[in-house]
């Protein structure tokens, strides 16, 4: 971009400055307001959102105040280094740091029982630990996506039908909407998706695929209540056969199959389908960044 495209591009700044702080308001993080105004200058954006304070879902709890004072107090009843390393699955530098000012304990020698449950404790709380940072990034993540626009969901439909769904090929021109999942939030999004593109809820034909050896009944009741529809509504259920030698995973009490979604007379829901995609890869995979404004 020139600089005088870069100047024309902010020359309304104070309108400019009224959206972002608008979006700040409404809970957008600084990544999510940069993307919406197309702002990719950080000193404009310093200067747009300035006096706004970020929302609170963007602000990181400080946990390592609670592994501060934790280590303090296993140090004052006499915990060694080890131990508190273990316990609280930090590392020694961090805690030779947070109670060096503590007086030392008396060293004694550990039994095997003794070391044996620290070890485990241990491991137990570096799991936790772990658990508990994953479960922080999956919500801050999901808390990132802020709401959802019908373009977006568009977008996401149809990148979702070309990964998932069927596809017709030169050699055999299958020119059909089908889509097969087994995890109901991803059905949830392609019949938000199908709904999005006013598609009528008439032409749509459900039917089950699951291995013989699985509750069919109960994997039937399931997808029908899922999707709204009666389990008598369902197409005939496709049953795979069991092979002995096949180490399957999925065989617990939640295992309910795959369900498969069929769009009646969709050839030409298809054609847009393929169309739109390619309409994703072309702009997706150009050199110019302008072509994804």
């Amino acid at each position: 971009m020139s600089m005088a495209r870069s100047q024309n591009k902010y020359a309304d700044f104070e309108g400019l400055r009224e959206r972002a702080v608008a979006l700040r308001r409404e809970g957008l993080s600084r990544r999510q307001i940069r993307d919406r105004l197309h702002v990719d200058n950080n000193d404009i954006l310093n200067r747009l959102l300035e006096g706004e304070p970020p929302p609170e879902w963007t602000k990181r709890p400080n946990a390592k105040d609670d592994l501060r004072d934790r280590a303090r107090e296993l140090r004052l009843q006499g915990w060694t280094y080890d131990q508190i390393q273990v316990e609280l699955g930090c590392s020694k530098s961090s805690i030779s740091l947070w109670v060096r000012d503590l007086p030392k304990p008396e060293r004694r020698t550990r039994t095997r029982e003794e070391a044996s449950v620290i070890a485990r404790r241990g491991w137990e709380a570096t799991l936790r630990a772990r658990e508990e940072e994953r479960q922080r990034t999956k919500q801050q993540a999901a808390e990132e996506m802020g709401k959802l626009t019908d373009r977006e969901l568009f977008v996401a439909g149809v990148a979702l039908y070309w990964a998932e769904g069927s596809k017709s090929k030169p050699y055999s021109r299958r020119e059909r909407v089908s889509f097969v999942n087994s995890d109901p939030n991803v059905i949830s999004l392609f019949m938000a998706w199908l709904k999005l593109l006013r598609v009528d809820p008439a032409s749509l034909r459900f039917a089950v695929q699951i291995h013989e050896t699985a509750d069919v009944t109960k994997a039937e009741a399931f997808w029908a209540d899922h999707v709204g529809i009666e389990t008598t509504d369902l197409m005939k259920t496709t049953l795979k056969r069991h092979n002995p030698s096949t180490n399957r995973k999925n065989t617990n009490e939640n295992y309910r199959g795959c369900l498969r979604i069929d769009v009646r007379g969709g050839a030409d829901l298809y054609r847009r389908i393929e169309g739109w995609w390619y309409g994703i890869v072309g702009p997706a995979s150009a050199p110019d960044p302008e072509n994804r404004a």
